[in-house]
């Protein structure tokens, strides 16, 4: 079986489903539309994306395509679809005006979760691209504090929260999970970036997923929190949105600042991340000042804790 996949726009969509008028089948969720042809299958999504599946793909798909094709193949084995949801973003959002946001630190023992969130007007969008603003996971820590700084510079609103190590370990001693804790800080950026930005345009809220959309509801609902109109969840949305790429950026370029002045406090080189670097840098801090200094700089349920005994 043949499948390609075009994203197409939602006007041509809807000239799709009146086309096939005659051959529309039940529609799956998420989908606008679904049609059975001799030549294919052919499903068209509220994301903008339309999947063409058949002994011959190409001759429905060559009626609509513009030259957009995200994929195009002939699999041995039937793919799925991408699944699409209503928290499912669609395309146009990334080239709209919105709210995206992200976060820092999670993965690493030492440090705080730093959680930004940023509002970027339409027409900032070229501008940004212009100065590097992207994936805060393709650039250095020297790059990012500078691309930080130009953000910053050109007035783009922003919110940005620390959770520092303390108040961190409370609440997991208290029974949050990091996810609560990640979700929390997100709606709490967001939150606040609404108020900042005011009666301005806003098209959506973009965030950065870890969670499924249903268990970050959860998550805030537990705070008698509501999720805001028009929030969208994807994953890797830093590579899709400016907006998520500038909040991933401060984000990091916060975190940046935290673990340095949490090296300047110490008095020693604190390594990010959770390897065995990490493990000898704990055995060394106890040993010189005791366990207690992991709850001021740490996430001291990480295993690296317990880790960290061979080395001492």
């Amino acid at each position: 079986m043949g499948q390609q996949v075009y994203v197409l726009s939602l006007t041509t969509i809807e000239k799709m489903k009146k086309h096939y008028e005659e051959s529309l089948t039940p529609t799956p969720p998420g989908a606008v539309f679904r049609a059975k042809t001799p030549a294919a299958v052919v499903t068209a999504y509220k994301s903008g994306k339309v999947l063409f599946q058949g002994s011959s793909p190409e001759t429905e798909s060559g009626k609509w395509s513009d030259g957009t094709t995200t994929s195009s193949q002939t699999p041995k084995k039937k793919t799925a679809a991408k699944k699409v949801t209503s928290f499912t973003p669609d395309p146009s959002l990334f080239t709209s005006s919105h709210i995206g946001s992200d976060e820092a630190g999670t993965g690493d023992y030492f440090g705080p979760i730093t959680v930004a969130a940023a509002y970027v007007d339409k027409k900032q969008l070229a501008l940004l691209k212009e100065i590097g603003v992207k994936d805060s996971k393709n650039l250095t820590d020297p790059i990012i504090k500078k691309l930080a700084s130009d953000i910053v510079k050109l007035k783009i609103p922003y919110s940005l929260l620390v959770l520092h190590n303390e108040k961190y370990n409370m609440l997991q001693k208290k029974g949050w999970s990091q996810g609560k804790m990640k979700a929390m800080l997100h709606h709490h950026a967001i939150s606040k970036l609404l108020k900042k930005i005011g009666d301005s345009e806003l098209d959506g809220i973009l965030i950065d997923q870890f969670c499924e959309p249903a268990i970050y509801s959860r998550h805030i609902g537990t705070e008698k929190h509501k999720l805001p109109d028009k929030t969208y969840f994807i994953t890797k949305a830093e590579s899709h949105s400016i907006a998520v790429a500038a909040a991933s950026i401060i984000a990091r370029a916060s975190f940046v600042k935290e673990m340095d002045k949490l090296a300047a406090s110490i008095g020693m080189e604190i390594p990010k991340g959770a390897s065995s670097k990490v493990d000898q840098t704990i055995a060394k801090l106890i040993r010189n000042h005791g366990t207690q200094i992991l709850d001021k700089c740490a996430k001291t349920h990480f295993a690296n804790t317990k880790k960290a005994e061979k080395y001492l």
